[in-house]
């Protein structure tokens, strides 16, 4: 007898594995485009509205290729939707302001706080327990960021507070993201995602605007847009191929691709400080990803030890 096609795709890991880091390749894509082009004088809202420009035309086309239809557009949780595309515009803004200042390897160490913010919100906002042990790894990653970011130190940078900011705002998009999932068609999550950005973002790009001076220059600029689409549309597509807790981990790939855009565009290779708080910080999230794994494989035993 045959299994339904959905199921036999998540027999599919090493496709699934491929994509997820194909996916992280797109999204450093955008942080180093980003901060490349920053250095050439363009502001952060104008190319946070360049990224979600290309996201918007790349999403609209799409949902509308089966015809224009008002259904395709409409969902019974659009206040939900709204707030998940302005949390995500929110944490791009953000990002694309720290990028001009922090390392890459800062901002992407900082960005991996995300998933010990969403365990810490998943028992007040989705109502998820949070046992003793995935508490301490949330603590202890915490003191990793700390550590990365030494706050009390003279190299301190308060564009480090916006790149935390940014990463809470992404763990309450990827909390929301996970609320309406299976309720909100993907196609439909995206164009509002590149909507928002384009209403909200468009009067202030409007009133920077700054022209690129060399065509790779518009290239890469475009380019933001479709980059983000891209990434977005892969880990959806990688999801369907294999399980979340085997894919997770691979999201950590994103620090690695950041370090060699350090190394090969601007010449930066993290400090000793920044390399320990991200090892503290990768291994509280795999162990934070370690225990949701067990929490799903034998629910009763894993509440009972957290």
């Amino acid at each position: 007898m045959a299994r339904p096609a959905a199921r036999a795709n998540e027999d599919r890991p090493l496709q699934g594995i491929a994509l997820m880091l194909l996916a992280y390749l797109m999204f450093s894509f955008i942080d180093v485009s980003a901060k490349w082009l920053a250095l050439f004088g363009l502001p952060a809202l104008q190319l946070a509205f360049m990224r979600y420009f290309g996201h918007f035309v790349i999403s609209t086309g799409l949902i509308m290729r089966g015809g224009i239809s008002f259904d395709r557009f409409s969902t019974h949780r659009l206040g939900l939707v709204i707030l998940r595309g302005c949390l995500l515009m929110a944490s791009t803004i953000l990002n694309f302001i720290a990028v001009r200042y922090l390392p890459l390897t800062l901002t992407s160490t900082i960005l991996f706080s995300a998933p010990l913010i969403i365990c810490a919100l998943s028992w007040p906002l989705l109502g998820e327990r949070v046992g003793f042990w995935r508490w301490l790894a949330v603590m202890v990653g915490f003191v990793g960021i700390l550590v990365a970011i030494r706050p009390f130190d003279e190299s301190f940078h308060w564009a480090m507070l916006l790149s935390l900011t940014a990463a809470a705002s992404f763990a309450m998009y990827s909390i929301l993201t996970r609320k309406l999932s299976g309720v909100v068609a993907i196609d439909t999550l995206q164009f509002y995602s590149g909507l928002i950005g384009v209403v909200v973002l468009l009067p202030f790009a409007a009133l920077q605007w700054e022209n690129p001076t060399t065509v790779f220059q518009w290239v890469v600029l475009f380019g933001l847009g479709f980059f983000g689409w891209f990434g977005h549309q892969l880990l959806t597509i990688a999801h369907g191929f294999a399980s979340a807790s085997t894919l997770t981990p691979y999201g950590y790939s994103f620090i690695v691709y950041l370090t060699v855009w350090s190394y090969f565009v601007f010449d930066h290779l993290p400090d000793q400080w920044t390399m320990l708080g991200a090892v503290i910080i990768v291994m509280a999230g795999l162990f934070i990803w370690f225990r949701e794994r067990r929490l799903a494989a034998h629910p009763v035993r894993a509440e009972n030890t957290g």
